[in-house]
């Protein structure tokens, strides 16, 4: 193919619009709670019980009548006979009587007759185990309900408490194994099939023959989708022949939903992708206005009842991060259900140096955001180092990508659009 022969190069949002469009949630299943950690509900939950289910006490301490202890003080405490216990999990068999009180456990029934609970550091008692004493000395006075929970004070039966489309995070879980929930409906984690393309590659840990090297992103690309939520299986490295391709290609979509190929997707003699994805689906999109990546293709292709996507990533292992982030994450978390396809903060920052951009396309570069000691809650971004498509240092050294527009080369103090990848203390 001659220079002439190429497609146009198609700007970054335009391609990302190509590969979202008719992207939509996988079909809901439901699963034990247990099991649902990372998943998208794909519909709102209900409370079936009112939390808590009945008064109980936030201390360990005594259940008390506040007006016992209205004129109690550190240095004129009051004496109250202690009746017995209420431990958690028990009911109370007795009530408070006016100058008693009963020895009660953290989230243990409220007794009937008490309005307060006095914790035990206010008072003349052993703390931690020890025996029930015959009388306690109460330093501190206490309003009524003072250290009480009431019923119903977090949700009562009936009340919604989540929506379709949030993440079963851990304090969901939380609040829905509290309210009785035993099983969710929600989307399923999508499938990615991993491939790489070469006839260089070796898995690493093999030893390395003349002109190979170490196969770093299909392990990469694994990585990459199961942060995203993905179930990901690794088909191994496809020769440089396009039956070989083929067939694992075929072998991905009768499975996935996503299937990632790295290499062969550019202009030379032995690169197949494109052909590849042309037999088993439709071609939508090849080359993007971006560095690095612009060797990038996108297809679809049909499967039983399913739509699988198809992505053709660049071989060079930078390129592979970038474009990942770029297409392939979003298209994850739409068919996870997630509602925003695009997750990673996006700041504004001040660069810390002169920035190279490049002629035509959109620059990504790999940065290290940290705090601007000239602006409050500003981040200022440095060059993690060699920004070449192959450098993986600087690729492990950054924490966030800045968007260099076309045909710029923006001087230190220039401001950029910044994606935050992970933490700035990391």
């Amino acid at each position: 193919m001659s220079t002439t022969d190429l497609p146009d190069l198609i700007p970054l949002l335009e391609a990302q619009r190509r590969v979202l469009d008719g992207v939509s949630p996988l079909p809901a299943e439901t699963v034990d709670l247990a099991d649902a950690g990372g998943l998208v509900l794909a519909a709102p939950v209900r409370s079936a019980l009112t939390v808590p289910t009945w008064d109980n006490s936030a201390m360990d301490g005594f259940a008390v009548r506040s007006t016992d202890i209205a004129a109690a003080a550190p240095d004129a405490p009051v004496i109250l006979r202690v009746l017995g216990e209420v431990a958690a999990g028990r009911a109370p068999d007795l009530e408070v009587a006016p100058g008693t009180a009963i020895r009660i456990m953290t989230g243990a029934m409220m007794p009937p007759g008490a309005d307060a609970v006095v914790p035990v550091e206010d008072t003349d008692a052993a703390p931690g185990a020890s025996e029930i004493p015959a009388v306690v000395a109460i330093r501190a006075a206490l309003r009524r309900n003072d250290n009480v929970r009431f019923t119903g004070s977090d949700v009562t039966a009936g009340a919604p408490l989540l929506d379709r489309g949030r993440e079963c995070d851990p304090a969901a879980i939380a609040l829905l194994a509290a309210t009785g929930t035993a099983a969710v409906e929600v989307h399923r984690r999508p499938r990615v099939a991993v491939i790489s393309t070469g006839d260089e590659l070796v898995p690493p840990g093999l030893p390395l023959g003349p002109a190979q090297i170490h196969d770093s992103n299909s392990l990469t690309l694994a990585a990459l989708a199961t942060e995203a939520g993905a179930v990901v299986r690794r088909l191994g490295i496809a020769r440089d022949t396009l039956p070989d391709l083929v067939a694992l290609v075929r072998e991905a979509v009768a499975w996935a939903d996503v299937v990632v190929l790295s290499g062969g997707v550019s202009v030379g003699a032995h690169d197949h992708v494109k052909a590849a994805f042309s037999d088993v689906g439709t071609m939508s999109l090849w080359r993007v206005a971006i560095k690095p990546g612009r060797p990038f293709a996108f297809a679809r292709a049909p499967s039983g009842d399913r739509t699988v996507h198809l992505f053709g990533l660049p071989g060079n292992p930078v390129s592979v991060v970038v474009t990942f982030e770029l297409f392939v994450r979003p298209v994850l978390r739409t068919l996870a259900g997630h509602g925003r396809a695009f997750d990673r903060p996006v700041r504004i920052a001040r660069l810390a140096e002169r920035m190279r951009g490049s002629s035509g396309r959109e620059t990504i570069t790999r940065v290290v955001l940290e705090p601007d000691p000239d602006r409050p809650d500003g981040l200022l971004a440095r060059s993690s180092g060699g920004q070449d498509s192959y450098m993986l240092a600087s690729l492990a050294a950054a924490n966030g990508l800045i968007f260099i527009p076309p045909d710029m080369d923006p001087p230190a103090g220039s401001e950029v659009v910044a994606w935050e990848l992970r933490g700035r203390d990391a």
